[in-house]
């Protein structure tokens, strides 16, 4: 079962409370998302690091073939 734009905010809302968060459905299916990610929790860490952080936050939504979510192009940033 496809996940929910707004499950997949508050999942990364969760983690990052502070973060401006946009979610973006790229394909129309609830498999394939964009989001972008700014928080000030990012800010020393690499680009990758913050990429992990956020993977973490989504509990395994993306785990396998059968994952919720299917495919997420995801942008961090520091804010500043």
């Amino acid at each position: 079962m496809p996940i929910e734009a707004a499950e997949l905010r508050r999942l990364i809302q969760d983690a990052f409370p502070h973060a401006k968060i946009t979610i973006t459905d790229l394909a129309g299916d609830g498999n394939h998302y964009g989001a972008e990610v700014v928080d000030a929790s990012f800010k020393g860490l690499n680009r990758v690091q913050q990429q992990r952080a956020v993977y973490a936050a989504l509990q395994d939504k993306m785990k396998g073939p059968d994952g919720e979510l299917h495919a997420l192009a995801l942008t961090t940033k520091a804010e500043e």
